[in-house]
This record gives structure tokens, sequence and C-alpha cells, in this order.
């Protein structure tokens, strides 16, 4: 695919069609958990957990965006994206996770569709983003194997209910996350410390997308697709250098990426990673024959969420993994977070994915930034940094453009600051700022500048910006 080449402003041109997104989750925008027939999630009950979420914060009023959905369609229309990624509740339509189906749910999310048609935004609905109903937890969650194939039939209700209007469905949103923060380490619903649950869950979340898979492209339409968001990762040698630096490298990069990557492409579990596994967890017996041709049903589409890099060196313990995270690197800027910002990893991840897996689409799914910004004296939220990054992010976007890499929309995360997960609110990703006392919305700078592009399909080729952070 390429790319128009910079005009006399020195502006990087998009292509026609590349979708100009926001992103958002349901438990991190909705509120509204007892509305409409809404059953219990994971997240519900680990909110309750004491001390699991910072300042005692929960999901229950968020954004308020279940009951401000129209507004908050209006605000993107302001901000001239032509795509939304979201994701439909499983409680909210299936409130026991099987069986009865809330009709009242259905019909919120029906009216949301529409209500992004209606604006020319294009929905890309994503089926789990780790809301998972109580009431399966409480039947071994994602444990059960069973699990899957609720999942695979929620697919079809939604599926029913939404595919005329749906071409583009993420199936699971980040695999990696879910098995490692939820089942390894406890840091995430259902707050889990198991090794071997971990990986369970893992292989259970992919045979739920293959499930899932042919149940959504089963429909009338066509022209569906489904695909994964990934949390991905690249992986830099501590000690590039230094060969055990190097293997350590290729071993994480295993575990975060190729693991879920390769399995979705046709390719089975990596042998390696296969080794690591059943060193940490036992014989991997709940995979079954048959169900790494459930899981190759494929992928339409790549979904990539990239935020930061790991930088990786040997570990010669004893345990089963042989490498650790190491510090960033001195002067690289980071979020405030602390995070590293590396945009060049974003176009390298881009083009190492044409590479591996050649001739599937990409879409990045999510990518984005923690800032503090507060609005300023004159109501505005001036997030220069935000700006940076936006910049530097999509200019990397395009440079895997012009080298080939079918790259068809960035959706930025997040539409609007919202819960984040264990971190509860202090953490602000937003292009528009809310106040949690008032849910009032303001479009911060970088909202303006990303309004900008998207109507105008370009970014600048050198970024010069204004006000400096307040």
């Amino acid at each position: 695919m390429s790319t128009d080449r910079p005009g006399p402003t020195g502006a990087l041109h998009f292509p026609p069609g590349f979708r100009w997104g926001t992103s958002t989750s349901a438990y991190q925008v909705e509120g509204a958990v007892d509305a409409d027939g809404r059953g219990e999630s994971i997240w519900d009950r680990f909110c309750r957990s004491p001390g699991a979420v910072e300042h005692g914060d929960t999901g229950d009023v968020a954004c308020d965006h279940y009951r401000r959905a129209e507004e908050d369609a209006d605000l993107m229309a302001r901000l001239h994206t032509n795509a939304h990624r979201f994701s439909i509740a499983w409680p909210r339509i299936m409130p026991e996770g099987r069986g009865n189906v809330e009709q009242r749910g259905l019909a919120h999310y029906d009216r949301f569709i529409d209500c992004l048609l209606e604006r020319g935004i294009e929905p890309l609905v994503t089926l789990y983003h780790w809301d998972l109903p109580q009431t399966l937890q409480e039947s071994g969650g994602w444990r059960n194997r069973d699990t899957a194939e609720h999942f695979a039939r929620y697919a079809a209700v939604c599926r029913d209910a939404f595919g005329d209007r749906v071409r583009d469905w993420v199936t699971v949103n980040e695999p990696w996350i879910v098995g490692v923060l939820g089942h390894q380490l406890g840091l995430h619903a259902p707050g889990e410390k198991d090794v071997r649950a971990s990986v369970t869950v893992m292989h259970h979340l992919l045979l739920a997308h293959g499930l899932a898979a042919g149940e959504l492209r089963s429909g009338a339409r066509g022209d569906t697709r489904t695909g994964i968001a990934y949390s991905l990762f690249p992986h830099t040698p501590d000690n590039a250098g230094d060969p055990a630096d190097r293997e350590a490298a290729r071993h994480s990069d295993g575990y975060v990426n190729r693991w879920f990557l390769d399995p979705v492409h046709g390719r089975g579990y990596p042998d390696d990673m296969r080794r690591h596994w059943e060193k940490a967890a036992g014989a991997l017996d709940f995979v079954r024959d048959g169900d790494l041709d459930t899981i190759a049903a494929g992928s339409d589409f790549i979904g990539v969420n990239y935020y930061t890099r790991r930088i990786v060196r040997a570990d010669q313990g004893d345990g089963p993994w042989p490498w650790r995270v190491a510090e960033g690197r001195p002067g690289v800027p980071r979020t405030d977070l602390g995070w590293e910002i590396v945009p060049h990893d974003l176009r390298d991840l881009l083009l190492r994915l044409h590479t591996d897996y050649p001739g599937v689409p990409l879409l990045v799914t999510e990518n984005g930034a923690i800032y503090g910004n507060e609005p300023a004296a004159d109501g505005a939220v001036h997030d220069r940094r935000r700006i940076e990054f936006l910049h530097g992010h999509l200019k990397a976007v395009h440079e895997a453009l012009a080298l080939g890499a079918p790259v068809e929309g960035y959706y930025h995360w997040s539409l609007m600051d919202n819960f984040e997960w264990a971190m509860g609110y202090w953490p602000r990703f937003g292009l528009v700022h809310v106040d949690r006392a008032t849910q009032r919305r303001t479009v911060k700078d970088s909202g303006h500048w990303y309004a900008r592009a998207a109507a105008d399909g370009a970014i600048p080729g050198v970024l010069t910006t204004g006000e400096p952070d307040r």
C-alpha cells in the first residue's frame, strides 16, 4: 500500500479511506452497572476487593457513557473521526453469560451503532474486553472450557442483532493481559495467582476466538471480518552484543507475542514457548485434538495495541522464564506512567507483522499515553506532549504504510479519560477531558489537533506546537 508524497506544505497524507478512529471499552466508560437488567461482571466484583483498585475506584459510574451515548457520538463527529472501536458488555446481553438474552441491552447497542453510522462513523465492535459475567466465573471462568462455547453463543446473538451493520469484529481484547494480569499475577479481575490457570485461560480465549469467528462469519453479510486485538510489545535486548540477551529477547517475544499470533495464523503454538510453559505449568493437556484447527480458522485482520517496548536481559535463575525486563534507556522520553515513548518501534512492529503474516490487514486498535493535564484558567486543556505523541506515532504509521505495511486505520486510546482498571481514574489517556464530578467533556488541545488531522487525512511533516503543557 502506498501513500501520497508530502505536498508543498510538508504534509504527510494518508490513503483515501484510512480510518481515523478512537477507542473505548464498556466497563471503562459506560457506568450504569445496574441499568436495564445488566448482570454482574468479574470487574464489578473485583473492584470491591479491598486494595484491588487504587483509591477504591469502581466502574459504577465511569463516564456515564451508557446514558450519554448519543452525546458522545456527537463528540466524535466534532473530532471528524470516521471510525470508533467500542466493546459490548457481555453481562448486558446475557446477564448470566448464557441462556436468557436481555433485549434492553441489545436495544442500547442497536441505537448506538445507528448513532455512529448516521454520523459517518464506522463501528469496530469488540465482543470481549474483560468483563466476563460473574456467574460464569463461579463455574470456573476462562479456566473452564465451556466458557469458550458460551462465548460463541453470545457472539451469535450479537451477529443476529448487529451483523447487518457491523462488518469488523474484534473477538477478544489482549488475551496475554487477561492471562498474565488476571490469572497469574492477580492484578486484574478475577485476581487469581496460578501459573497453570494463566496458560489454560489463554488457550481457551484463543479457542473462543476461533469458535466466535465461525459464528460471526456465518451471518448473511458476506464481507464480515474478525480479528483479535493483541497487546504487542517489540522486544529489545538490553545488550544487543550479548547473545544471551538476544536469546532472552526472542524468548520473551514468544511469551508475549508469538504464543498468540502463531496459532491464530495457522502455525500452532511455538515450540520454544511450549517448552517454557510445560516447565512452568505442567503438561498442556487442556489443548485437545482439533483445537489448533479451530483457532487457526484465522484472523481477517491483526489488531495492534501498542504502547511501548520491552527491554529484556538474560536471567540465569532457576525459574521457567530465562529473561527479565530491564529498565528503559536514559534520555528516552516517557509518559506520566513512566513508559518509554518509542514511535519507531511501532513502525518496525507493523513491518514485522507484514513480513511474518503477509497479506493480513493491520489495524492500530489502541495507541495512547497517560498525561495528567487538567483544564487551565482559560478552560482549555493544553496537552502539548500528547500532540507530540500523536504526531510521532502517526508519522510511524505513515512510514510503515510507505514501506508496504497494509495498515487500514489508527484508533487512539482513548476517546475520553476513563476508568483504567486497577489504576482507577488517575491516569488520563483521553483526547477529551472528563470532569468526574460533573461528567463535563472538554476537548483537549490534542483532540483539536487530531480532529484537524482526521478532517485533512494528513499530519504535518514536521510538528510545531503552540501552547505549552499547563
